[in-house]
Formats: C-alpha cells, structure tokens, sequence
C-alpha cells in the first residue's frame, strides 16, 4: 500500500506540469483556512450557487482546476477573489480523471488543511449543517482525532422529464431536483482498501438496469484534514492511507457521516452527455455518459411513487442515509 500510494503522489508530481496559473491567490490561504478542491469543464451555468453555497457553509479559499473550458468558467472563477485557478487543456483521462492534478494541488496547498474535493455538482449536507458552519465539523472531527468524514452520493431528480424545467444561472438547482430515493441501495465493504462500496439509487434502477453491479459508485470521502503524504485512490472514493477509508463502525455503532446531494439530473445533462459522448475522457469509455445519452433519448421521469421530496439532513439522518454519530 505504501508503495502504491507512493506511485500516485509521483504521478502527481510529474503530472503539476499540466497545470498553469490562471490566478493564484495561494498567498491568501491561512493556517486554519478550509479549502475546496475542485477540477470542471463548462459548468459556467452552475458556479455562482455552487461558490455561493461553500462559501456559506465555511470554505475559506477555493483551489479550481478548469480543463479546458470554452463556455467562460474559468474567466468567471478567476474574477472570485477567494478562488485560485489553474488552468489545463491536458488528457483528463490521463490525468486519472483528474486526480492526479488534485492530488497535486491538495499536497503542495492542502497540507495540515481541511479540505474539501468535491465536484461541481455535488453538495455536502453534514448533521447540523442548517445550523452549524463547516468549521464547528471540523472542529468537532479534530478533537475526536477523525481525519476523514465521509458522505453518500444522493442523486437528487426532478418529478417530470429530466429536460422538462431549464435550469437558470445562479438559481439552486434543488428547486428543480428535489426527489430522491429512500431505499434501492447495496453496499459491500472492499477487502483490499476497507472502504465501502455503495450503489443504487435512479441511476441504477433507470440507466443500470441490466447491469447494476456497473452503476456508479455512490461512497465517497470529500472532507478530509489533509497531509501531504495522503493520496486518492479512484476519484474521492477511496483514499491511502487505507485507515481513512474506515469512516464506519466495525462495532455495531455509528459514525457521523453526510450526503453530498448530486445536481446531476437536470436539462444540462443532455447537452453534457453529448459533450463527452465526443471525447472520451471519462472511466470505462464513458460508458456512464452513454447509458445517460440513450437513457435520455425517452425524455425519462425518473420520479416513482416511492420517490422522497427532500427536506433537510434531519430527514436524511431518520432514513438512515446518514447519521450524527455522537455529534451532539
């Protein structure tokens, strides 16, 4: 494992000469700031609420990478006075989707740092997070000497068509996409690395349905006090030193963990499908993006009558999708 997790911070390394500065504000980061890791393409559309939402919850400085964008997301984020931004038109794919250019930035800026690594469409809901800033969790995780808080995908979907409602610049994207599903979830503890292994939810039941073993993975670990020797493994699902992947309790209790409500499932998704339908970037041939385009085709409701309107995380903590531990 230590070789392994050596192999992936070497990429890293190698791979920071993808990277050039658009703007670099890393001089603003202090001691105690929280940070965001973030690596788009064209997501212009999202980025005020997304910016807007961390900035609210705690984050302190944001660390973009923006591979190649045409549609003005990284012009727009350079304009934050709070973000840094690199810029790369490099192999995505090469890059480990991405990782290794994260990995890069969360060694060289991230070190002793809370940081968060989540993707544009991804929203971290933790216990108490209509009431408590993102610091009282950290606070809270450091004096209990947890390095790593994990949280499950919840792929939020309107009722209706997928395409039935355009989605607005700036608007919050849970206005349109605010059903989930309750249930329809296996999990299964990975052997190798001790992290668990979540899938189900709409993109099974609607796009894996002949498959679902193929489904994505809904487990992942975006907040983590980090240290320059930490690497991710596969996306932010996994992660070395493998005793941060233990974010669960082998005893029979619980241990505090979130959702990252996923915004996926919205009119922009067609024309994100087709993008990278042509160019074949992402895992596995994009075979995610071209169930998403077929699936797509029918105009789907992906709503059910077993479908859930979201609330708040107390809601989500009374369905079991996610838990405060002892967090009182």
């Amino acid at each position: 494992m230590r070789l392994r997790r050596k192999r992936w911070l070497l990429r890293a390394f190698l791979r920071r000469r993808d990277l050039v500065p658009a703007q670099d504000r890393t001089d603003r980061i202090r001691q105690h700031d929280i940070l965001l890791c973030c690596c788009l393409r064209n997501e212009r559309v999202r980025l005020p609420f997304f910016v807007e939402y961390y900035r609210k919850l705690g984050v302190n400085h944001f660390l973009f990478i923006d591979n190649g964008s045409d549609d003005g997301s990284g012009e727009w984020l350079a304009e934050q006075p709070d973000a840094s931004v690199w810029s790369t038109t490099a192999s995505y794919k090469r890059a480990r989707f991405g990782l290794d250019w994260q990995n890069w930035l969360l060694r060289k800026y991230g070190h002793r740092h809370w940081c968060v690594t989540v993707d544009a469409d991804e929203f971290l809901v933790y216990p108490f997070s209509d009431t408590r800033p993102l610091r009282a969790l950290t606070d809270w995780l450091e004096a209990s000497s947890v390095r790593a808080f994990a949280a499950m995908i919840l792929d939020m979907y309107p009722k209706g068509p997928v395409d039935a409602q355009p989605y607005r610049e700036g608007q919050d994207p849970f206005e349109i996409a605010c059903w989930f599903d309750s249930g329809n979830y296996s999990i299964k503890r990975n052997p190798t690395l001790g992290n668990l292994w979540i899938q189900g939810g709409p993109r099974a039941r609607m796009f894996f349905a002949d498959a679902p073993e193929r489904a994505p993975a809904l487990n992942k670990i975006p907040l983590v006090h980090w240290h320059r020797s930490y690497a991710y493994v596969s996306s932010t699902h996994m992660i070395l030193p493998r005793g941060l992947n233990l974010v669960y309790d082998q005893s029979g209790g619980e241990k505090a963990s979130g959702c990252l409500l996923h915004a996926k499932f919205l009119d922009t998704l067609t024309i994100k499908a087709e993008e990278e339908m042509q160019r074949r970037q992402h895992f596995a041939a994009s075979k995610e993006y071209v169930a998403y385009r077929e699936g797509l085709k029918a105009h789907p409701d992906l709503w059910t009558k077993w479908s859930e309107k979201y609330i708040n995380w107390r809601q989500l903590e009374i369905l079991g999708l996610m838990s405060k531990g002892n967090w009182a």
